[in-house]
């Protein structure tokens, strides 16, 4: 590979990339060649050459990944399902680990994530299922699970990264919720501009600084209304049932906006709806608390029903 008049830094990556054991290191070490080969006409073929090499690599990385697809198969889809997606070293396994159960491997290493990374998070009783996903640039990038997502949660740490991300979702029918990390770098000046682009440009967004929440350092209003959007951009809402005399259920059921009476009931037991009697509802629908209502009536989030049977 020649490396004529070209810069130490340039030099550095290239003894890099040929003592490297494994393809991660040699697409690192490519990537950083391409950086600092210079851009001009004599460089053409080299910069062309060096491309080829790269695109080569990660479909060899592509190809070697493939046998991690009967793990992904396992992976259950929950009712609410959102995936994180963006580029190398943004902060995808520390948010994931910020919101939810899991523990992934968080390294400062370029393509740390080479498989699924499942979580759960809760939201006032809801269960949202998270699963991070290797870097878009990186060979193990999965679409199948890009593809089945209800949610994106784009994570960036700079506007041209975008473009670049939604490239990759073109096929993919899940709403976007644009997550801007890193703002403890920022000023508050170039806070409000990336603020203001991103509302501009319409996408339901949300700033903070990832690292801080991790060590405690705040953003706690930050990741509530991040938890928010997340669960509002599903369109569903949480119903509890009660039994007389006693306090609602812990855990809400998950349906539709606008659901029924009834279909809660089916979604407790298939046919069960036949044997309710009648229905008393407290919260955001009824007119008053312990409002008699008939299966056909429409549910509003928060809402609590009590069944009595005949």
């Amino acid at each position: 590979m020649a490396s004529t008049n070209q810069s130490p830094f340039y030099k550095q990556a290239e003894a890099r990339f040929l003592s490297a054991r494994n393809n991660e290191e040699k697409i690192d070490a490519l990537e950083e060649m391409i950086k600092e080969c210079p851009k001009h006409k004599s460089s053409e073929k080299m910069l062309a050459n060096l491309k080829t090499r790269l695109k080569k690599l990660f479909e060899k990385q592509e190809r070697g990944g493939k046998a991690g697809k009967s793990r992904k198969s396992r992976i259950k889809k929950e009712e609410m399902r959102a995936v994180i997606i963006g580029k190398t070293n943004t902060g995808k396994s520390s948010l994931i680990a910020l919101l939810t159960n899991a523990r992934p491997k968080i390294s400062e290493e370029r393509f740390t994530t080479t498989g699924p990374v499942v979580g759960m998070m809760n939201y006032e009783g809801a269960n949202i299922q998270l699963i991070e996903i290797p870097a878009i640039e990186s060979g193990y990038y999965d679409k199948g699970l890009v593809n089945t997502a209800d949610i994106f949660l784009i994570l960036i740490t700079d506007l041209e990264q975008l473009k670049e991300i939604e490239e990759k979702l073109k096929k993919a029918s899940g709403k976007r919720i644009i997550v801007f990390n890193q703002t403890d770098l920022l000023s508050e000046e170039e806070k409000r501009k990336i603020s203001a682009t991103l509302q501009s440009r319409k996408y339901n967004h949300v700033m903070l600084s990832i690292e801080s929440a991790l060590q405690g350092w705040g953003n706690e209003e930050d990741l509530d209304e991040l938890k928010e959007k997340l669960f509002i951009s599903f369109d569903k809402i949480r119903v509890y049932t009660k039994e007389p005399e006693k306090e609602k259920s812990n855990r809400p059921i998950i349906l539709g906006q606008n659901a029924t009476i009834q279909e809660v009931a089916e979604k407790i037991l298939k046919g069960f709806s036949k044997n309710v009697k009648e229905t008393k509802i407290w919260g955001p629908s009824s007119k008053f608390p312990g409002q008699k209502v008939g299966l056909q009536h429409n549910l509003k989030d928060l809402d609590v029903i009590q069944f009595k049977t005949k």
